[in-house]
C-alpha cells in the first residue's frame, strides 16, 4: 500500500496558470505563480468579481477527534472531487498546515490517500511563506514593545502587564515561559515573557478575519499589547507598528491557489487552530471562492463543538457568510473509541462499543440541527475493515434524526468514491432547509455567551472561574461586551478533560484565563489545561521525515 506522500509524488499535476483559466476563468495576469503548481491571486481582481447569491457554501466538520484520526480534510477534498465529477463547478477552501503538528504528532493537513491537495510536500512545509510572514509581523511588534520600554518608555508601559508574546511555528514547550532582556543595561529591562505557536497568534486570527488590506491594517493597529501604569490599554498603533506589520503581510494576504489530485481548484489560506484559536481558513479565500464557483467546500478545525461553533459564532458573525449545509465526518473506528474500545482493537467489529460511542455523534448532530439551524449529512469515512453490521447499526441509531448517512470511499477511490456523498449534499442544498442562527446573540454579556456555549454545545451544567478571572471578565465587559467568545479547550472531549470520551454531561467548565483579542475582535476564554504553545510527543513525526540524495522527501505521512 502506498503512503500519502508516495501517492502525491506519483500524481501528474497540471500547471496552475492554465488550470485557473480553464476551471475558474482567472486570467494569467492576476496570478503570481510560486513555481508551476501554486500561485497567489491578486486581491484587486478578487474584489472586482461580482457577488453571487446562487453559490452554495458547505461546511465540513467532524465528531470529536481521537488518536485514530477521522479524515476531515480528506473528506473535504474527496467531496470537492466528487462534486466536480457529477458536473458541479467546485472550489475547496482549506487552512494551511502548521509545522508544529507536521513535525509533532497530528500530521499534515493536505488530505490523504487519493483525496489530497498537491503539491503535498510544499503545502505541508513552507508553502508560500504566509506563516513566516505572520510570525515576523507578530515578533516585530514584540520587539517594538521591548524597544519602547528600553528607549525611555514614553508610553508608560507597565512591564508587569505586557500581554504580547512572541511566536514560532514549532512545538517547543521550553519556550512557554521565559525571561527576556538579560545581559545588562544595554539589553533592556528583564521581564517574564513566553512564546505561543504561530497559529495561536492574534495576528493569525486577524489575518483570517480581515476583508481587505486596509481592514487588516486597522485591526493590527487595534491590538492591545498590554497596559500602562494607569491600567489603560496600549495598542500597536500607539507604537506605530501596524504599518510595518501590514507591509510584512501584504503578499501573504493574497489567497493561495492549488489543486487536488483530480485537478479541482483549491484555496489554502490561513490556519488558526480550533482548540486555541477560531479554526477557520481566511474570510478572503472563502468569499472569493463563492464568487468563482457554484459549490464551495470548506472545513472547520477539530470537532463540531470547536471548529464548527467558531465558524458559526465568529467567522460567520463577522463576515456575513452563511453555510447551506454541514457534512459531519465520522469513522466507525472513532465512535468505537468513544465507546471505550482500546485503540489497538478499533479494526475489529465491536457493536457494543459502537453503540456506547453513539452519544458522541448524536450530540454533534443535535448541535448542528438545533443550535446552528443547519441541515446535516453524516459522512462515514470508510475503512476496509468496517463491517456491514456496524454501518447498519449506525444508520439505525441515526434514523430518528432525519439525517442522511452516506458511506464515502474517497480515501481509496478519490472523487469516484465520494459521488454518493456529493449527490446527497446537492439534494440537501436544493431543498433549502437551512434555518441558520448563532448559539448566542451579540448583546448577551460575555459570561452568558460562554455559558451558552458550555451548556448548549458541551452539555455542561454551568461555568466557573476564580475571583481574578471573574473580575477580568467584568472589566472586559465594559468595553468589549459585544465581542464573540473564542473558547480554548481540549479537542478530545466535550468537557475540559481530554480523557472523558463519548458525550459527557452535567460537568462544569472552568475558565482558567481570559485574553483580549481586540484586533481580531473576540475574547479568548482558556479552559482546562490547554496550551497555546504545544510540546513535542515522545516520538515526534520529525524522526521519520527525511530526504534522499536526489531531493526526494520521505516519511511525510
Amino acid at each position: 500500500m502506498l503512503s500519502d506522500i508516495e501517492i502525491a509524488q506519483q500524481a501528474t499535476p497540471r500547471r496552475i496558470v492554465p488550470l485557473a483559466a480553464e476551471k475558474l476563468g482567472i486570467p494569467d495576469e492576476v496570478l503570481e505563480p510560486y513555481g508551476h503548481y501554486k500561485a497567489k491571486v491578486d486581491l484587486g481582481y478578487l474584489d472586482s468579481l461580482p457577488e453571487r447569491s446562487d453559490s452554495k457554501l458547505i461546511l465540513v466538520t467532524a465528531v470529536s477527534p481521537t488518536p485514530a484520526g477521522e479524515g476531515k480534510t480528506t473528506t473535504t477534498v474527496g467531496l470537492g472531487d466528487g462534486l466536480s465529477r457529477i458536473g458541479k463547478k467546485t472550489m475547496i477552501c482549506l487552512r494551511e498546515p502548521s509545522l508544529g503538528p507536521v513535525f509533532g504528532m497530528k500530521g499534515g493537513a493536505a488530505g490523504g490517500g487519493y483525496a489530497q491537495v498537491i503539491p503535498m510536500e510544499d503545502i505541508n512545509l513552507h508553502f508560500t511563506g504566509d506563516f513566516n510572514a505572520i510570525a515576523l509581523a507578530n515578533n516585530l511588534l514584540a520587539a517594538m514593545v521591548d524597544n519602547q520600554i528600553h528607549q525611555g518608555n514614553e508610553l508608560g508601559i507597565d512591564v508587569r502587564r505586557v500581554a504580547w508574546k512572541r511566536v514560532m511555528d514549532m512545538n517547543d514547550r521550553a519556550l512557554r515561559d521565559i525571561i527576556v532582556s538579560l545581559g545588562g543595561i544595554s539589553n533592556g529591562y528583564p521581564r517574564e515573557d513566553g512564546f505561543d505557536i504561530v497559529v495561536a497568534s492574534e495576528v493569525m486570527a486577524i489575518f483570517c478575519l480581515a476583508t481587505s488590506l486596509s481592514d487588516l491594517k486597522e485591526r493590527l493597529g487595534n491590538i492591545v499589547i498590554g497596559y500602562n501604569r494607569e491600567r489603560q490599554p496600549v495598542r500597536a498603533r500607539d507604537l506605530k507598528a501596524h504599518g510595518a506589520m501590514t507591509v510584512l503581510l501584504k503578499d501573504a494576504i493574497k489567497p493561495n491557489l492549488v489543486q487536488t489530485l483530480e485537478h479541482t481548484p483549491a484555496f489554502i489560506h490561513g490556519g488558526p487552530f480550533a482548540n486555541i484559536a477560531h479554526g477557520c481558513n481566511s474570510v478572503t479565500a472563502t468569499k472569493s471562492a463563492l464568487k468563482l464557483a457554484d459549490y464551495v467546500i470548506t472545513e472547520a478545525g477539530f470537532g463540531a463543538d470547536l471548529g464548527a461553533e467558531k465558524f458559526i459564532d465568529i467567522k460567520c458573525r463577522k463576515s456575513g457568510l452563511r453555510p447551506d449545509a454541514v457534512v459531519l465526518v465520522a469513522t466507525l473506528r472513532a465512535l468505537k473509541y468513544q465507546g471505550g474500545a482500546d485503540l489497538k482493537e478499533l479494526n475489529q467489529e465491536n457493536l457494543e462499543a459502537l453503540e456506547k460511542g453513539f452519544p458522541n455523534i448524536e450530540r454533534h448532530v443535535k448541535n448542528i440541527r438545533k443550535h446552528f439551524g443547519l441541515p446535516c449529512v453524516v459522512a462515514i469515512n470508510h475503512f476496509t475493515f468496517d463491517t456491514e453490521a456496524e454501518i447498519n447499526l449506525l444508520r439505525q441509531k441515526l434514523a430518528p434524526y432525519d439525517v442522511p448517512v452516506v458511506v464515502s470511499k474517497h480515501w481509496a477511490e478519490g472523487g469516484k468514491g465520494a459521488e454518493d456523498l456529493a449527490r446527497a449534499v446537492v439534494q440537501m442544498t436544493e431543498n433549502g432547509k437551512a434555518d441558520f442562527h448563532f448559539v448566542y446573540e451579540d448583546d448577551q454579556p460575555l459570561w452568558e455567551k460562554m455559558k451558552a456555549i458550555a451548556t448548549k454545545i458541551y452539555g455542561a451544567t454551568d461555568i466557573t472561574a476564580d475571583t481574578d478571572v471573574r473580575n477580568r471578565i467584568k472589566k472586559l465587559q465594559e468595553d468589549y461586551g459585544h465581542y464573540p467568545v473564542c473558547v480554548a479547550k481540549t479537542q478530545y472531549s466535550f468537557s475540559t478533560d481530554p480523557k472523558l470520551r463519548g458525550a459527557p454531561s452535567n460537568h462544569v467548565v472552568n475558565i482558567r484565563e481570559v485574553r483580549l483579542a481586540a484586533g481580531a475582535e473576540f475574547i479568548v476564554m482558556i479552559c482546562g489545561d490547554i496550551m497555546t504553545m504545544p510540546g513535542l510527543p515522545k516520538v515526534p513525526s520529525a524522526e521519520k521525515i527525511d530526504i534522499d540524495a536526489n531531493g526526494k522527501v520521505t516519511g511525510l505521512f
